[in-house]
């Protein structure tokens, strides 16, 4: 991969970022008419977590800017990154990870938003299996979420960190609700995020121990990405969606128990508002850092993300 890539495309794509930072004013306003239509390409199911993403027909962010926004699912954000690749959206909810992987194929991307700037992904194993640092994961069996999801990029940091590849163990998919197979002790143990993890406890999960991998490598989770040619063709409708979702993120981060509420309706892991209240909470925390308080949700830290890039290369990822 050609790093410099990377650092060429972090800065054209801080020109959408730029149109919704604090000073709003910049950004274009929506010409009347006919609205424009986005399509979404998510890394999961319309799930809680994203609830400010799913509840425009209630709060009308999105229409506020001109823009029938549609969010399909995935399964990964690789998937994510394959349907913007195809032509089947605009937009991918994706992690760098899989953004680092298609640039390293000749995708031509740009990131457009931050989404989470903290990196929420851990490994996770009950608490009898004696797995507290990267190395005690030789030999074992992990889930993964999918083979092109987060999950299983974030391991491979921590097994590399470790001085191991993937062969030195055995990765498994087991879908979104993965903790089942660790409780049922069909795997060893299973890589997921912070919500996850919650969602596991709240279904049964016992005591665990938890690898953390912002402990090795701090990137965000996630990220919006588009095409070099979608970003020349629908710059407009993309400097109006950068804005519109960072006012929806303002107000989950200042509602959260209305966004609770509303994922009830509109998430489909949502039936229980008090544990939807806590995931909301948790992504709320990964939505800030110290760069947004600076320059506002959704800034870009091109030095972060090139460290990511240059991790992922000297691992051999």
């Amino acid at each position: 991969m050609k790093l410099s890539r990377l650092i060429i495309m972090m800065i054209l794509g801080l020109l959408l970022t730029a149109c919704g930072a604090k000073d709003e004013g910049q950004t274009p306003s929506a010409e009347k008419g006919e609205p424009k239509s986005l399509i979404v390409a998510n890394w999961s199911q319309l799930i809680t977590e994203q609830t400010n993403l799913l509840v425009d027909e209630e709060k009308g962010f999105f229409k506020e800017q001109d823009l029938d926004i549609e969010v399909i699912p995935g399964s990964g954000g690789g998937d994510a990154i394959k349907n913007i690749l195809t032509g089947q959206a605009d937009i991918a909810f994706t992690d760098p990870g899989s953004l680092y992987f298609a640039l390293d194929q000749g995708a031509k991307l740009k990131v457009i938003y931050n989404i989470y700037p903290q990196n929420v992904f851990n490994v996770v194993s009950l608490k009898e299996s004696g797995i507290t640092k990267p190395e005690d994961l030789k030999g074992k069996t992990i889930g993964v979420y999918s083979l092109s999801s987060g999950t299983r990029q974030n391991l491979l940091i921590l097994l590399h960190k470790a001085g191991l590849s993937e062969e030195d163990v055995k990765i498994v998919e087991t879908g979104l609700l993965n903790f089942a197979p660790l409780m049922q002790g069909q795997v060893d143990a299973t890589a997921a995020t912070d919500t996850g993890l919650l969602l596991g406890k709240q279904k049964g999960l016992g005591e665990v121990n938890v690898l953390e991998v912002t402990d090795y490598l701090n990137i965000p989770s996630d990220v919006f990405v588009v095409t070099e040619e979608t970003y020349e063709q629908k710059r407009a409708e993309l400097q109006r969606f950068v804005s519109a979702y960072r006012k929806s993120a303002e107000w989950m981060i200042n509602n959260p128990e209305e966004a609770a509420a509303l994922a009830k309706e509109y998430a489909i892991d949502g039936k229980d508002e008090a544990v939807n209240l806590e995931v909301i909470k948790l992504r709320n925390q990964a939505s800030v850092s110290s760069e947004t308080e600076e320059r506002g949700l959704g800034a870009l830290n091109l030095e972060v993300l090139q460290e990511g890039a240059d991790t992922y290369q000297q691992l051999g990822l």
